[in-house]
């Protein structure tokens, strides 16, 4: 790898972007380095006040129909994960580069941005778009205020490339994921005498025995698509809190879960259920227990990538890259939000997503090397198309 792509990888590494912090310095360091080569940099912040944004560069002419290049700036929490170097300074060895977010996806931003001195060095016929974003690893939270700015004020792009880590295979089909906080709310009181009150953690029990009935009739019944493991819809319950003390009636207690739906599916197939039967569990306990209380609120929504047989996006990569064969992937990316805002979008990016989230995180240079000509195929297209 040449030095101006080293140098960017380093520094993008050197940026503590865990999503529970801010992205600020990332971002104006990158509008900054895209600014001095020409490109337009239009920053757009989070709409809720965190010291987070999102960022849309343009190089070539102002008009619709272009390429998107996307990539979440964010990476995953290092904290107790047993790292043998600092996850957040660049390790390079004889084949690969190890640091928080090599492979997802500072490696494919950092590829982008090497050879955007190349992109301006000849007008391109079809703009090129960097689309980078916040809170992806949260539940892809940023990209929708990105493309909210996109269809109010900036051109329509027709196709956009999703770089997460595919060992450049073509990602044309992945889950949505939804993610929801149910709180339930019972009655506290002396543990001695658990019947004057309503224990909480007892009630979420309740629930989460119902759902895990819900979800054995979702395995046996579908719907199904072969393509992904499992080939259903899938929840897991991924947090439990609840309760004061020992010997004190739980008043309260929270989970937090997920859904993941294959294209077709909807989270409806367990909420509906479910809140069916809690109306009717809720019914029973409020004839002696009127504060008795169960809400499920929504957290996070990132909609499924929906193949969509030779599509612009499959139809360019295919040619780009002569690969002839697709992949589902069994992971959520930003994709099916860039679809759902009228693009046609396909997930293609070095390294691999099993590397990824992993102490002493490393993408391969071989991968990177194949990013590199795949992106340099995409310039020499653009400046004729």
């Amino acid at each position: 790898m040449n030095d101006a792509f080293v140098g960017i990888l380093d520094r993008l590494i050197g940026f503590d972007t865990v999503s529970a912090r801010s992205n600020l310095s990332l971002i104006h360091w990158i509008g900054d380095y895209l600014k001095q080569h020409g490109a337009t940099v239009e920053i757009v912040p989070a709409p809720d006040g965190q010291p987070k944004a999102n960022l849309w560069a343009t190089i070539g002419p102002k008009k619709d129909g272009g390429i998107v290049l996307s990539g979440h700036t964010d990476v995953v929490p290092v904290e107790g994960q047993p790292w043998t170097s600092d996850p957040f300074k660049l390790i390079e060895t004889d084949k690969r580069f190890i640091g928080r977010g090599t492979s997802d996806m500072k490696g494919f931003i950092a590829l982008c941005l090497a050879l955007v001195p190349d992109m301006a060095a000849k007008p391109l016929q079809t703009p090129l778009h960097f689309a980078f974003s916040y809170d992806e690893e949260l539940g892809c939270l940023g990209a929708p205020h990105l493309l909210k700015a996109i269809g109010e004020k900036l051109p329509q792009p027709r196709i956009a490339i999703i770089g997460e880590p595919t060992g450049m295979k073509l990602g044309v089909r992945h889950k949505g994921v939804y993610s929801f906080e149910t709180h339930v709310t019972g009655k506290d009181g002396h543990s001695s005498q658990p019947e004057r009150g309503l224990n909480a953690i007892l009630l979420a029990a309740e629930v989460m025995g119902e759902m895990a009935r819900i979800y054995r009739g979702i395995q046996e019944n579908g719907p199904f698509d072969r393509s992904f493991d499992p080939p259903h819809c899938s929840f897991n319950i991924g947090n439990v809190d609840g309760g004061t003390a020992v010997n004190i009636i739980a008043r309260e207690c929270r989970f937090l879960w997920d859904f993941r739906a294959i294209p077709g599916g909807h989270p409806d197939q367990i909420l509906v259920p479910l809140r069916a039967f809690i109306e009717k569990r809720l019914g029973e306990l409020r004839q002696s227990q009127p504060l008795a209380d169960i809400v499920i609120t929504p957290r996070v929504s990132a909609p499924p990538l929906v193949e969509e047989h030779e599509s612009a996006a499959e139809a360019l990569l295919k040619h780009l890259t002569g690969a002839n064969d697709t992949v589902s992937l069994p992971y959520a990316t930003e994709a099916g939000q860039f679809q759902q805002a009228g693009m046609s979008a396909i997930v293609c990016g070095p390294g691999h997503i099993a590397q990824a989230h992993q102490p002493d995180e490393f993408i391969d240079k071989e991968q990177l090397a194949a990013g590199d000509a795949f992106l340099r195929r995409l310039i020499d297209w653009a400046r004729v198309n």
